[in-house]
């Protein structure tokens, strides 16, 4: 079994920083892309970031340049920084991970989610 434990989100004002991190723990054998989503009450889920086995990067348009999405591979950990926050940056935000257990069988993980609020 693979679990996937988020830290780090809260209250913030607008234009400040956080940073989320993601860890991942149990039967693993390799992590594939990993990826951060956001759920804003009365919203669907939308990805935020993610970020491939070889580094490569993707980020939603709304976070451009704000949000930088990075991985340690040796901590099986993946991290998303939030500078320039907004109000509309408040959601749940959700770890995703695409993972191999020792079985060589690939499924989609979840964490639980952490809550981010940015309001003055």
């Amino acid at each position: 079994q693979v679990q996937l434990v988020e830290s780090g989100g809260g209250l913030v004002q607008p234009g400040g920083s956080l940073r989320l991190s993601c860890a991942a723990f149990g039967n693993i054998f390799s992590i594939y892309a990993m990826g951060w989503y956001r759920q804003a009450p009365g919203k669907q889920r939308e990805l935020v970031a993610a970020i491939t086995s070889g580094r490569s990067t993707n980020y939603a348009d709304s976070v451009k340049g704000r949000f930088t999405i990075s991985r340690d591979n040796a901590k099986s950990t993946v991290y998303l920084q939030m500078n320039s926050l907004k109000p509309e940056d408040t959601a749940v935000y959700y770890c995703n991970g695409a993972i191999a257990t020792h079985s060589r069988v690939v499924n989609d993980y979840w964490g639980q989610g952490t809550q981010v609020t940015v309001s003055s």
